[in-house]
This record gives structure tokens, sequence and C-alpha cells, in this order.
């Protein structure tokens, strides 16, 4: 049995999320706390496996008590925030200091039943997530990055990730020089937070990071962040490469979806891209990475090592679509090797 503490200072959103979860197989709330004082008395007293957070509360923010809690008492935490600017500002933030995953709050695209349903989902893989080994494992800051590269034609590199991923995708992209490929993303993230995340990514590189809209180039320099709650596209005019931001069901459970976005890199770029799957829970990508492998694509995945869940690339491994696994610190150099590879 999963132990689930709520903390939030919305009376109502824990009355929801406590009744919703109790129904879940497999997952017990053991409480609830109104601010971060309370819930350190609650998580001493009761060891819950999972916390849920919410951000923005009275008496201590979110982050604070997060950053605390990495520190003294590390646990699986998935945070739980409204989409407002300071939300979702803070919600990046919370990723980087240690959170497992982040969530919207009820509202927007999402209702009571689809919040639910995906915060047990997540609940049940942070549950089983090594914060302790995470935190230990976390790669240090960059202090030279990688050299640019010698020559900059038509290359696409094409990056798909779930749970752990923004941490991941952080390490990798302030590792590259500001001529890297023309870089497409989909990382599996709520609608309006990806453009926090990108916002975040184009302080911390010398990369032009945006989140996607329709029709975007894919150059030299420019990484594309596929919009939350759609999907995103290659396409190509003459030796053009664009993207196409869509609407559409959900594949895999998730719009957007990383096998929606490697199979439309492979039908467009083919040999002349390179793909990497990090970090994250099921299976998405897995098949569209074997399209690309199949059409002359090299394909990198990150090692069970250094991922938070290994899941998406051990699927894409087991299809047989990835051609070298490596830790996620030797991604970057070998990221930019197979692109001078390709150009040769």
């Amino acid at each position: 049995m999963i132990k689930v503490l709520v903390v939030d200072d919305s009376a109502v959103v824990r009355q929801i999320f406590s009744a919703q979860l109790a129904k879940v197989e497999g997952i017990e709330v053991v409480g609830t706390a109104p601010d971060p004082f309370v819930a350190r008395d609650l998580i001493v007293e009761r060891q819950p496996d999972v916390v849920t957070l919410d951000l923005e509360m009275p008496r201590m923010d979110g982050l604070t008590f997060l950053r605390k809690l990495m520190h003294y008492h590390p646990i699986p935490v998935i945070v739980v925030s409204s989409l407002t600017a300071a939300g979702g500002e803070l919600a990046m933030e919370a990723l980087a200091a240690g959170a497992v995953d982040v969530m919207c709050k009820p509202g927007a695209s999402f209702t009571v039943g689809d919040m639910t349903t995906q915060l047990a989902e997540k609940v049940k893989v942070a549950a089983f997530v090594d914060v302790k080994r995470r935190a230990l494992a976390a790669p240090p800051a960059p202090t030279t990055p990688a050299a640019a590269l010698s020559r900059t034609t038509n290359q696409v590199l094409a990056i798909g990730a779930s749970t752990g991923g923004t941490v991941a995708i952080e390490s990798i992209l302030t590792r590259m020089p500001a001529n890297s490929p023309g870089t497409v993303i989909t990382q599996h993230m709520p609608e309006l937070f990806t453009k926090y995340f990108a916002d975040r990514l184009k302080q911390l590189t010398k990369l032009d990071v945006r989140e996607a809209s329709e029709g975007d180039s894919v150059v030299p320099g420019v990484v594309l962040i596929a919009p939350g709650n759609k999907h995103m596209l290659l396409a190509r005019s003459g030796a053009r490469y664009y993207v196409q931001v869509k609407d559409g069901p959900r594949v895999n459970r998730h719009r957007p979806s990383v096998d929606v976005m490697f199979r439309s890199v492979a039908r467009c770029a083919g040999k002349n891209a390179v793909g990497v799957i990090l970090t994250g829970m099921g299976g998405d990508g897995a098949e569209g990475m074997l399209e690309m492998h199949k059409a002359g694509a090299l394909n990198l995945a990150q090692d069970e090592a250094s991922c938070v869940v290994f899941g998406m690339p051990k699927v894409a491994i087991e299809l047989g679509g990835v051609d070298r696994v490596l830790p996620l610190t030797a991604l970057p150099a070998e990221i930019l090797r197979a692109v001078e590879q390709n150009q040769a």
C-alpha cells in the first residue's frame, strides 16, 4: 500500500484529492496538511511514501519546504500547482529542486476525473523513485561547454522524455554549443508549464529555446518544446524543416506524444536525424524511435543508472530502435559526435 500525504492550503483541493485517491487500489491517504508546518509533523508521524505539494501556501512557500525536505528527509514529491505565472515558475524551480513530477490543479484542460487518474498514476511511479540516489547522481553544473560544431547543415535532434526529464533535458542543453543542430523536444508536461520550462532553459543555455508555435523553423541554435496538450510534428518544405502544432487524440495516453514526434522525424528527416530517449514512465516513443532507426537515424538512450524511471528507454531498447545506451552526462558529447558523423 502506497501511503500519500496531501499538502495544500485549499480545503476543497485537500478534500477532492483525499476522496478520489482513496478510491484507487493500492493507495492510502494517510493525512492532509494546510501548510508546511503541519506537513512536517505528519511526515514524521505517519511516514508517507509520497507527498503531493502545493507551492503557493501560507507560513512557508512550498518551494522552500521542498528544499528543506530534500535536504533533511528526502521523499518523493509531486508538485500540484495552479496555472498562474507564479505557480508555473515555481513549479519549474521545484523540479530542479528535486520534485519527481508536476501537475496542474483541476481546471483549464483538466477535469477532476482526468486529474485524479493522472495523479494516481504519478503517485504509483513516484513511490518507487529513489530520491536519495537521484540527489547523489545529479550531474554537476557544466563548467566547460562542448566545442561548437565545425559545420551546421540541416540536421535535426529529436528528444523525448517524461518523469525526471526536465532535469535531464536541462543537463544536456546546458552542455550544448550555440550552433547545436535544430532541436525538437517532447516532454510530458501540462499545458502552459511547457512555456515556463522553455523560458527557464533559454535563461540557462546558449540556445534560443521556445515553446513551439505552428510553422516555427528548425534551424541550428533553436530548440522547440512541444506545447502541453498539443502534439508537435516535424515537417519539411524543400530543405527547410519546420514544426506543426496540432490537436488530436492522446497517443499512449499522452498529448504531446513522443511517438507522434519521432514518427514525423522518421518521415521527414530520416538519416539526417539523431534521436534521444530519456527517463520516463511507460513506453511512449519506443515505436517512433524504431521507425527513426529504420529510416537511418542514429538513436541514443539514457542508461538505467542515471534515469529517474527506466521505462521509456527500456522499452525502446527492447524494441530494437536504440543504437547506443549512455549515462546522462555522456549524452551531449555523443549527440555532437553523431551529428558530425551524419555530416561527414
